[in-house]
């Protein structure tokens, strides 16, 4: 038995009871009978539970190691076990279309199932994603290059992003790497790269890096900023194109293993292109210059991928405290405080540890909704059709929110799911240190916080006139005037009605700041200060909806036919919302006063005044 505690039950209630993926839009290669996907969902639960878990905490304790001499990352034997049980399994198909040899489910059971992967061995999960970058360079490339493609498939090749030079972090328009053009075709890289992901193992024979980098070619005219990169396939070893055998290496090798606080089975990487007397070949993706618009075909992929990871922590933190609440004995019941021959009772019963597990498991859940909300976005993407565009914009707006709002709640609940074990917490007995430790460098990788914020004001809201926005506050809105629920969600919907004035208020005082900037430019400070509170309100809107809409359907079984064994379930899923709706949503009055008082008082502080 591994460490991991999954919500199986949980995520078979979100996908079946409240979305109803079994009924949605789909295409012919996809399988929407629900007990196939039960049936697919529970098999992976019981590896994720079991022999794939087991090796986390062996991991952490004795990482990957790296020779400077050979440039070469070996990771430590458990990784090895638990990659080979997802590659023998074949789950890697999760996410890979039909026509790649993908296993044809709805994108929300692909995403349910990764959220399994990532609770149990969230570094396993990282070195996994050879396949999904391949769909993108298939999707992307040239008819070559597709075929590349399928040979990254076919013999199971790692894959990277590599964004990030260590003077340029989130500026990535910054980058000074270049590309520069060769006679044959072909490009030579040279620079140096920092905190790529999964970019030097021995787990498999080769590694496609997709690299940005600023070409120079005769009569090429460069641009800055991101404008200027393009996107290039530098693979470790050069190969056959037909077959995929690998030939000579390439000149891109590992320099440096980041030493890091948390995720530490994961080798992190500083990469350098160009730089030890061997050319780093490399190949512009679809022979067109469109580097950035290319990445974030991976970078959407990665953001979404990143909440889920930090929801997935988040919710087996949870259910690890839920689990030591109900067995830890310690101190009498508060109403029986002065009594000295009162019985000791498990930490359940007091107020305080249910007040933090309730809070705990609204996150767990109301965040689960949220990337799943998401998920089914996506659904509707792929199927097609006249609802497709809208779905891709709801979607879009909603992975800065599944990313920064996921990745922030989490820490700051797996925080009280090692309070709620108190001194326990804080040790390696108990797995949760190490969640929090994992679960921290969600928040900044793939987009700090501030920037999946000033995404979701700049480009989400005001860039996108606000359409996508209002799509998601039409659905909240329809929500709040219907009668589900036989009036017994009455306040809660006030509350939710309160909080959905509060955050668009919150909206129009800030992109009101962003137009005004044109005539006063610094007034555009004002949004900067205050992007990451809208985002975090919105998220909390979300939540508080998700978790009412779960609610109303809880309560509708609850009237039917609920077997008597699952009656607490569903009244476990009608106390959240309410726990929630009466002491979140109420805090959202505060931050708008917060955003509409906003003033330049913070940016017009001296430096020495810090």
């Amino acid at each position: 038995m591994g460490h991991f505690r999954s919500d199986l039950r949980d995520l078979e209630f979100d996908l079946f009871e409240v979305f109803r993926v079994q009924d949605g839009p789909t295409t012919a290669d996809v399988d929407t009978d629900p007990d196939t996907l039960r049936g697919v969902l529970r098999e992976l639960n019981a590896l994720a539970t079991g022999p794939l878990a087991q090796g986390f905490a062996e991991a952490d304790r004795h990482p990957p190691t790296f020779d400077p001499a050979t440039h070469a990352v070996t990771v430590p034997d458990a990784v090895k076990s638990a990659f080979h049980l997802l590659i023998d399994g074949e789950w890697w198909r999760f996410g890979l279309p039909a026509a790649l040899g993908g296993i044809g489910v709805p994108a929300s059971v692909q995403w349910a199932a990764t959220e399994l992967i990532l609770g149990a061995n969230p570094a396993v999960h990282l070195y996994l994603g050879g396949p999904r970058f391949a769909a993108i360079v298939h999707r992307l490339g040239t008819p070559e290059q597709q075929r590349w493609a399928e040979v990254m498939i076919e013999r199971g090749w790692g894959a990277t992003m590599v964004l990030t030079e260590p003077d340029a972090g989130s500026d990535v328009g910054a980058g000074r790497t270049r590309a520069v053009a060769q006679p044959d075709g072909t490009w030579h890289l040279d620079g140096v790269k920092r905190f790529i992901t999964s970019a030097e193992h021995d787990l498999t024979e080769n590694i496609v890096h997709l690299v940005l980098a600023r070409p120079e070619a005769p009569g090429f005219a460069s641009r800055p900023g991101t404008k200027g990169l393009s996107l290039f396939l530098v693979p470790k070893f050069r190969f056959d194109p037909t077959t995929g055998d690998p030939n000579e290496r390439n000149g891109v090798f590992a320099t440096a293993l980041e030493h890091k606080m948390g995720l530490r089975a994961s080798a992190t990487c500083e990469l350098a292109f160009g730089q030890h007397g061997v050319p780093a070949v490399g190949y512009l993706l679809g022979d067109r210059h469109d580097g950035i618009a290319q990445m974030f075909e991976v970078i959407e992929y990665a953001r979404m991928m990143v909440g889920t990871k930090a929801i997935g922590t988040l919710s087996t933190g949870y259910r690890t405290a839920l689990a030591y609440a109900r067995e830890r004995v310690q101190g009498p019941d508060l109403v029986r405080v002065d009594d000295k021959t009162a019985p000791r009772v498990t930490i359940i019963h007091h107020a305080d540890v249910r007040r933090m597990l309730m809070l705990q498991k609204a996150y767990a859940e109301g965040l689960r909704m949220l990337y799943l909300y998401a998920a089914t976005q996506q659904d509707v993407v792929r199927a097609g059709g006249p609802a497709a565009a809208r779905a891709a914009a709801v979607n879009d707006l909603l992975l800065p929110l599944v990313k920064g709002v996921g990745s922030e709640r989490a820490s700051e609940m797996l925080m009280l799911a090692l309070q709620t074990l108190g001194g326990s917490g804080y040790l390696q007995d108990y797995p949760v240190e190490q969640y929090l430790r994992d679960a921290k460098i969600d928040s900044l990788y793939e987009g700090t916080t501030a920037i999946q914020s000033l995404d979701l004001l700049l480009r989400k809201i005001v860039k996108d006139r606000g359409r996508a926005f209002g799509y998601v506050v039409d659905e909240i809105a329809a929500f709040l005037a219907d009668e589900g629920g036989n009036g017994r969600l009455k306040e809660e919907r006030a509350l939710l009605g309160s909080a959905l004035d509060d955050v668009r208020a919150m909206v129009a005082a800030l992109t009101g700041h962003v137009g005004a900037a044109a005539r006063e430019p610094a007034r555009v400070h004002r949004a900067g200060q205050h992007s990451v509170r809208l985002l975090m309100a919105l998220g909390e809107l979300l939540v508080g909806w998700l978790l009412l809409r779960r609610a109303q359907v809880a309560l509708e079984t609850l009237d039917g036919a609920a077997p008597s064994r699952d009656r607490a379930f569903y009244q476990g899923k009608v106390a959240v919302a309410r726990f929630f709706a009466a002491t979140r949503l109420p805090l959202l009055s505060a931050e708008r006063t917060i955003v509409e008082h906003a003033d330049d008082t913070l940016m017009e502080l001296a430096e020495d005044g810090f």
